[in-house]
Formats: C-alpha cells, structure tokens, sequence
C-alpha cells in the first residue's frame, strides 16, 4: 500500500518529527465520531478490514520516496529521512469497535498507539476508508430495517463516486444485511451474492421483446429476470409468463411500483408461476422501501442503486483523528466546537448506555475497542462477514454516552486555564 495515499501534511509532519530527533517517541491518535450524519440517529461501523490492510501493508517504493525528495517542501529535509521512508513499517498497536457495531455521536471507532510518525501518516487513509463504508453501512441498515425482511441487493457501483467505490460500498451494503450486489468483483473478493438481470439495451437490440426474453431464459435457465418495463410493464409481465419456467422472477424498474407488482403478481400468479419473484427498482431509499411494504406491494426484492452506494442524503460524516497521548502525556484540542477528549480511553456497553473511560478503568459492561494489532501484528479472530452481519442485524437502541469521573476530572486538569 503506498505511502503517498495520504495528505501532503502527514509527510511534512513527519519530517519534522524526525528532525526534531522525536521519531521514536509513543503516541496515541484516537479516530471518533464528532457528529453524527444528517438523518441518522445511529451508524453502523465499516471499513476496519481495508483499515488493517492499509497499515500492515503500508511501504514507499523508491520511485515514491524520489518524488518526495525532489518537491521543495522537503528541500531542506535531512536524507536520513528519506532512509527511514525506505524502511518504514508500523510497529504499533490498534485497538477497533468490530465492525457492524451500533454506535452513537462522540464515540470512539479506532485507536492506535505508536511511534509518533506510524500513527501520524495513517490519519488520511483511515478517516476516508472508515468514514465512507460506515455511511455506506448505515444507509443500508435503514433500507434492509424498512424492507421488514424483504431482500434489499446492492445496485449502485455505476452510481458511486469511483468504481473502487462501489466495491467497498458493495461490501459494506451486505454487511449492514444487505442480501447481495450486483458488483462481481465484490462477489469475489468478498464472496458476497451476486444478482444480476439485463438492460434496456438488451430488449431493445431485438426487434420484439418476446425474443429477447427468450434468448435470455435460453442462455440463464432457472436464474433469469425478464426486465419487464422496457415499454409496457403489464404486457412485458405477459410475455414473460407466456414462456413459462424455468423463471426466477421480473423487475420493474419504473412507473407507480406499488400498483404494478400487485397486477404483475396477479398474471404471474394466473400463468402458474407462483413461485416467481418480483424485483423493484428505481431509486429507493429507506422511506420509498417503507412505503411500498405499507401499501402491500407484493415485492420480493429491493434493488438499491444510487441512493445506497452513495448515502445520498446524508454523504459526509463528522469523523475526526486526534492526537490524545504523546510520550505519557494526555493532550486534547480545545478550539470553539472542534474540541477533543485527552488521553487514552475505552468504551463500554451497558444495557441501558454507553461509558466513555479511561483506558485502564474497569467500570463493567462491554469494553468495545478490542485489539486488533498488536506491536505490528495482525491478532487473529472471527472477521468473516457472516459474524460481521449478525452483529449488524441487532436491534438499535440508542444509548446516552456518560463520561467516566475519572475522564472527567482529566478533562477538566487538561483545559486551558
């Protein structure tokens, strides 16, 4: 993993650091939500597994290091620097909330504790990776919530942001209870389901619909999904029931989706194919899910596109990376609304809320923030997606965040007199 995938500052930082002889010196960042994203009450955690890859992997090539060395802001940077670059590998410790985990405003996700430099240049990448998949996460759980255990599939890698995008968004979705993607890479790097039907095009390039409906179940048997909307979803309905099994199902993809799946229910259900399934598309959110299930629209099947892979309503989130240990000493920033809590600390679950503690405090309940890394090494555990999917399947219930009085009285020792 290349180490210039991160802000230009995190590099001069580190220079600085080296040059100031304090490369070696231990610190610890914590990554935490400081707001919550619009409509949300909730989120569920993301992107730990691409986190963990990034820094057990994260090296400079030669050619990178040379760009550095030539751009002016390092013109005055010693060369030991650059030779430390060459060997750079993180050494330190990460402590994370598992991913699929229900959390709430000011809790923490990520910390690391490490030489100054190792937890420094990480701070770009694992803001983005995590910030990203866990609104991709959270957007899907309120889907699948809405869908009241209808099958919601991922569908919007040509909508997100960049095709790597709709990977991780893929994953994320199906994690949060998502049943698939439409995303092949995503099925084989992750083993997530697959669903697939055809295009308009497809139905368009024959001159009547009938044939391409049958060329398709020719070629897909018992896996096929007539796209039935391409001109007159009702007759299209027909003519896929018409050609009889084998047929996993339609899709509609436009038009009042609640009316049409209960016509199309009834002609599938009169040609005897009672077993075939109906697929609604067409830029659901949560709140068209929820009203389609209220109006008892017989649909299987949510396929969610660009409201999903892009968590269109509420696209950023108040994640920060903040620096809350250095050399034993607790520290935090305590500028007008952008202030941070000091020192090392852990959350813990109880029933009824949360309790945000010092690290080395035993309040009870659950301490979330396990280990993950530990001196440079990858602790083994259940990450597999299935686990992942049942922690996120839980019910939410929303819990008041209490500080310990322990991290209390050192919030008040740190603040600026």
């Amino acid at each position: 993993m290349t180490g210039l995938l991160t802000d230009l500052y995190e590099l001069t930082m580190a220079a600085a650091y080296f040059d100031a002889g304090r490369s070696a010196e231990s610190a610890t960042f914590e990554l935490s939500i400081r707001r919550l994203p619009k409509h949300r009450d909730y989120v569920i955690v993301a992107g730990l597994q691409q986190a963990l890859e990034y820094l057990l992997q994260l090296r400079s090539t030669t050619p990178e290091i040379d760009y550095l060395r030539a751009l002016p802001q390092f013109a005055r940077v010693t060369p030991a620097f650059f030779d430390y670059l060459g060997d750079f590998h993180f050494i330190g410790d990460v402590f994370a909330v598992p991913e699929g985990t229900t959390l709430f405003a000011g809790e923490p996700i990520l910390t690391i504790r490490a030489p100054i430099i190792e937890a420094q240049i990480p701070e770009t990448y694992l803001l983005s990776t995590i910030t990203f998949q866990t609104l991709i996460a959270t957007k899907a759980s309120l889907m699948v919530r809405a869908a009241a255990g209808r099958a919601v599939v991922e569908f919007g890698t040509r909508r997100a942001h960049t095709p790597e995008a709709g990977v991780l968004a893929a994953r994320a979705a199906y994690l949060a209870g998502c049943a698939g993607t439409s995303n092949t890479l995503a099925g084989f790097r992750f083993g997530i389901p697959v669903f697939g039907t055809s295009a308009h095009s497809w139905i368009m390039s024959y001159s009547r619909e009938r044939d391409a409906f049958h060329q398709l179940q020719q070629v897909l048997g018992p896996h096929t999904v007539q796209l039935v909307d391409t001109y007159d979803p009702l007759n299209g309905t027909r003519l896929a029931a018409a050609l009889g099994p084998p047929l996993w199902g339609i899709r509609l993809d436009s038009g009042d989706l609640a009316e049409l799946s209960k016509q199309a229910r009834a002609i599938l259900d009169a040609a005897g194919l009672r077993d075939a399934k109906i697929m609604a598309s067409g830029d659901l959110d949560e709140t068209r899910i929820a009203q389609l299930v209220a109006a008892g629209a017989p649909i299987d099947v949510f396929g969610a596109g660009t409201e999903l892979a892009t968590s269109a309503d509420a696209p950023t989130m108040g994640t920060i990376y903040k620096l809350v240990e250095v050399a034993g000493r607790p520290t935090a920033k305590s500028s007008e609304d952008k202030a941070s809590l000091p020192g090392r600390k852990q959350l813990f679950r109880f029933p009824d809320r949360d309790i945000l503690a010092l690290a080395d405090e035993t309040p009870g309940g659950d301490p979330l923030l396990q280990p993950v890394i530990l001196k440079g090494q990858l602790v083994e555990g259940a990450r597999d997606l299935e686990t992942i999917r049942r922690r996120a399947a839980q019910p939410v219930q929303p819990r008041p965040l209490e500080y310990s009085d322990a991290l209390t009285a050192l919030i008040n020792q740190t603040r600026p007199k």
